[in-house]
């Protein structure tokens, strides 16, 4: 039996792909912002909401198909926007665009991907999501949208929650750059992880595909970041965002009730309750501690989904009773393609999707559209 067939959760697929990639590449994508309190709060939070089983239940068969903007998915998640994945593992982008449509799940193409949103469209046929950083230049703002548009994307998700770029700790002190300096260091974790290496050597050294021709042009990344995002994004551009895309618009990073309260009286189709996975502010709340009051706020007006924390099939259930119709992750599948390309991607989303049916029928949820506030042992004040 193979070290994939023995994971039994997403944290031993993690443990597998800490050790066949370097630290500097891991670090990337599990890290968090500062003292990582939020990366570990969000998983804990959602550890801690308690369902209730009810039981004499038929649970004989389970169905985990949901709708979200008229469209049918087979599971009640989309893989969360992740960039520059492919420095974690080599085509981790195609390869998790490919899995979403066979599995028939959303899949957000973060502007700051490895690979163009046009090759992504292509690999999720139909269900791909394109994740948008507002940048302080409108013309790079602009340029995204209109190549969203002409990729026939239908769902654009802009991005709130990074007014500043966050201080990850593991990054500063990796030295990490776009594009990669090869320092010594990295020299030598690269030759202590061979298969990483040798994957990457023919893949080529991964980049910000969608900024290509900024980073050609940029003396530094700290300049090219300065024009990917903007601490001028207000409400006001949210309205000129939302005038400008034709097809659903959702805002990700809303933690507080009165923002999505906007968001909806603006007409956004939908928020994603969302500190960034804990890599951006230090200092905040997890998402499934703010989600039912966001939810409460904006009941019936529109679409909320969840991310930040989701490691588990059980946690998609918590989500739901919590007040989410849909979520997200990011790193549990990417998790999956560090500790196997395509065989890890494929394992990930098969223990999700096991974890997700044995909850329910231990829940005594025929469906994920059964579970709602009245399965939590301790609903939320006011609920």
């Amino acid at each position: 039996m193979t070290a994939l067939e023995r994971a039994a959760s997403i944290e031993d697929l993690r443990q597998i792909a800490r050790r066949r990639i370097p630290r500097f590449a891991f670090d990337l994508v599990d890290g968090g912002a500062e003292s990582e309190r939020n990366l570990r709060r969000n998983s804990e939070a959602f550890e801690e909401v308690e369902l209730t089983p009810r039981y004499m239940v038929d649970v004989s068969e389970i169905d985990t198909r949901t709708t979200l903007f008229g469209t049918n998915y087979a599971l009640p998640f989309a893989m969360a926007p992740i960039g520059m994945l492919n420095a974690f593992w080599p085509d981790a982008d195609l390869t998790l665009a490919r899995l979403c449509k066979r599995e028939n799940i959303p899949y957000v193409a973060s502007s700051a991907s490895s690979t163009t949103l046009e090759r992504l469209a292509e690999a999720a046929e139909g269900n791909g999501w394109f994740q948008l950083y507002v940048s302080s230049d409108p013309s790079v703002t602009d340029g995204l949208i209109a190549r969203a548009e002409a990729a026939d994307y239908e769902v654009m998700m802009v991005t709130a929650d990074v007014p500043a770029a966050g201080k990850r700790d593991r990054d500063i002190r990796n030295q990490l750059a776009v594009p990669f300096r090869f320092t010594p260091e990295v020299v030598v974790q690269c030759a202590l992880n061979p298969t990483w290496a040798l994957t990457s050597l023919r893949h080529g050294t991964p980049n910000v595909a969608n900024y290509a021709d900024l980073l050609q042009q940029a003396t530094s990344y700290a300049e090219v970041q300065k024009t990917l995002i903007t601490p001028g994004f207000s409400w006001e551009s949210l309205k000129e965002l939302r005038a400008r895309w034709r097809g659903k618009l959702l805002v990700k990073g809303i933690l507080h009730h009165d923002d999505a309260v906007r968001c909806a009286e603006i007409g956004c189709d939908g928020i994603v309750v969302s500190n960034h996975g804990g890599r951006q502010v230090a200092f905040g709340p997890a998402t499934a501690d703010v989600l039912p009051a966001i939810a409460g706020a904006v009941a019936g007006r529109m679409s909320v989904l969840v991310d930040s924390g989701i490691r588990r099939g059980a946690d998609l259930i918590r989500a739901k009773a919590l007040g989410a119709d849909f979520a997200m992750t990011g790193r549990a599948l990417a998790y999956g393609v560090g500790a196997g390309g395509n065989a890890g991607a494929e394992r990930a989303m098969e223990i999700l999707k096991l974890e997700l049916v044995r909850a329910l029928g231990q829940l005594g949820a025929p469906s994920i559209n059964a579970v709602g506030p009245a399965d939590l042992t301790r609903p939320p004040q006011g609920a």
